[in-house]
């Protein structure tokens, strides 16, 4: 988790787009709340506004709305798609949706934006681009590789690059599943659907020990 210093101290914070999906609410809506001043926002330097994520849920409670699945959707897998192509976010969301898996999914146009609101997500899948415009997804993969909170993320590489352009590119991290373009949507959902089910029996495995421990 990230933290930055907003108007009483140091507290932990997100994106606009993450903010919105928290809500339920469009983006602009977001925008006008923190316009009012309903949401407490700074920007960073490079002109990224981050929201209070403290301020969200202070929200939500004088508002009597029920938290989003994405605070406390544990049960649920979260993903990060990282997609410069907006027929290809489209395309998989149609997916995800018509899947009816449990996930919860954000979807991103820049490694940028993304970067900006992994340390508030903590996804347990990333799937992303590797050809895309200011960062690429090579150094994107590279830096959450480096970074200790993001070791036992799962992450598929979409691309239409060949192996050996990949290689001639410096490679991937260790563990970086390669999804080749067009993508195999079977294998995408055979993939997100081994670790939902790996998740569930680690949750009931986690949940038995309790028991037999009290």
């Amino acid at each position: 988790m990230e933290f930055a210093m907003g108007s009483d101290g140091y507290e932990s914070f997100c994106g606009t787009s993450y903010a919105s999906k928290m809500l339920g609410i469009s983006i602009g809506t977001v925008q006008g709340l923190v316009e009012r001043n309903e949401l407490r926002a700074w920007r960073t330097n490079g002109g990224h506004r981050r929201i209070s994520l403290k301020s969200i849920q202070e929200y939500q409670h004088r508002h009597n709305l029920h938290p989003n699945a994405l605070m406390f959707g544990e049960d649920r897998l979260k993903v990060v798609v990282v997609e410069d192509d907006e027929s290809t976010r489209l395309m998989l969301q149609t997916n995800f949706d018509r899947w009816g898996l449990p996930l919860d999914v954000m979807m991103y146009a820049s490694a940028i934006e993304a970067m900006l609101d992994m340390p508030s997500l903590y996804p347990q899948v990333l799937l992303t681009d590797l050809v895309m415009p200011r960062v690429n997804g090579f150094d994107f993969v590279r830096t959450l590789n480096e970074h200790g909170s993001f070791k036992s993320m799962a992450v598929v590489a979409m691309t239409g690059l060949r192996p050996e352009q990949v290689k001639a590119k410096g490679g991937l991290p260790e563990g970086v599943q390669l999804l080749h373009k067009p993508i195999d949507l079977e294998w995408l959902r055979g993939f997100l659907g081994a670790l939902i089910s790996v998740r569930q029996i680690n949750q009931r495995l986690q949940a038995e020990k309790n028991a037999a421990a009290t």
